[in-house]
């Protein structure tokens, strides 16, 4: 196991605090936890990136982080006007 390996499986239990908030949370929960879901999955991503040695795997990583806060602000819009 290398050193990028071993940072992405220890990374893992960050992700599913967020997520678990987002399954069993309110809606202020929910909305929260999007936004902070969406940034440590962009670390895995570029982590995976390092363990397989696949630049490419960089690109998912670099789009995930651009589009989390437009998507967290159409979230937002959403939950305010039909919820």
């Amino acid at each position: 196991m290398t050193g990028w390996t071993v940072a992405f499986v220890l990374l893992l239990p960050a992700f599913a605090v967020p997520v678990a908030a987002a399954l069993r949370g309110g809606t202020a929960d929910r909305l929260a936890a999007v936004p902070l879901a969406s940034g440590v999955a962009t670390i895995l991503l570029a982590l995976i990136t390092f363990v397989f040695d696949q630049s490419s795997f960089i690109d998912i990583a670099l789009c995930l982080a651009l589009l989390t806060l437009p998507g967290t602000l159409v979230l937002a819009l959403f939950l305010e006007r039909w919820l």
